[in-house]
């Protein structure tokens, strides 16, 4: 049973150059887990802010503190979207919660997760979940929360809460119509630079400027992906797309060493190029 379970978490992930990097998708446990530990996060922040503002604000009188009241909801809201989407748009494409429990968003593409993804998936986390909990708040906040009011609140964030559990990638609304999906990203004790890598195979190869060009950061992170994965078949499969895009020829046996020599290349390339200003973010950027 056990296995089923694993075989079924387990989807095809393919990147721009057609190579399956197979990934595993997160649980709705896993990541209802993360979830609360960012709302704790966000709501430790929300009350310091408003401890703060009070202890500021606190010789004006209450007609004074209506539309500060509007102000500080709009803040709280500020802080909840900013905080998804920034650590969500980084590298690691994770919140501090999900970075605890050991998972990450990503695209189901198989390209580089965009920032238009992000915006989308979050925004729609508002429709789901802190829309109603917000206007049940308001109104019982005002005295006039009713039975009725409650009920609905609760199921509308109820329904999207539980809507991961009735499809079979566990996906939000929000993944849905961004294109993303949450996938397992396990911890390495200690992860190896690949640009140290010493194999002398692969101090035969060479690149000119323009053959390191045809690629950018993204690409580069997916070459890094392949090299860590250690898959023959892969190594093939990127070895021939990266040589007949570059102009070379690395022969079936030299898949890997190749692909060393030009992400050590590639990774220098980039990071001179950082230096004087220049950030190509993919193959697809001029």
């Amino acid at each position: 049973m056990a296995r089923r379970a694993a075989f079924v978490a387990a989807r095809p992930l393919i990147t721009p150059e057609g190579v399956d990097l197979r990934v595993r998708l997160a649980d709705a446990g896993t990541r209802a887990s993360a979830f609360l530990l960012d709302v704790v996060i966000i709501s430790t922040a929300a009350v310091v802010i408003t401890i703060v503002a009070l202890f500021g604000l606190r010789g004006l009188g209450e007609h004074e503190l209506q539309p500060l009241f509007i102000v500080w909801i709009i803040l709280i809201f500020l802080l909840r979207n900013a905080y998804f989407i920034a650590f969500e748009a980084g590298r690691r494409a994770a919140t501090p919660g999900k970075r605890i429990v050991g998972i990450r968003v990503a695209s189901r593409s198989g390209a580089g997760l965009s920032i238009d993804q992000v915006i989308a998936r979050n925004l729609m986390r508002e429709i789901e979940i802190f829309l109603p909990l917000s206007i049940l708040a308001g109104r019982g906040g005002a005295g006039v929360a009713d039975t009725l009011t409650t009920i609905f609140g609760l199921v509308w964030a109820l329904l999207f809460a539980l809507f991961p559990l009735f499809n079979r990638d566990r996906l939000r609304i929000g993944d849905l119509l961004a294109g993303t999906w949450v996938v397992e990203a396990p911890k390495l004790a200690l992860v190896e630079d690949l640009s140290l890598r010493q194999d002398p195979v692969a101090n035969a190869f060479h690149f000119s400027p323009a053959q390191l060009d045809a690629y950018g950061i993204a690409e580069l992170h997916k070459l890094e992906e392949v090299l860590r994965r250690d898959d023959y078949f892969a190594l093939r499969a990127v070895a021939d797309t990266i040589g007949r895009k570059i102009g070379a020829a690395p022969q079936p046996h030299d898949a890997k060493p190749f692909l060393t020599a030009y992400y050590g290349d590639l990774r220098a390339h980039l990071e001179r190029k950082l230096l004087l200003g220049t950030r190509k973010a993919d193959k697809h950027a001029r």
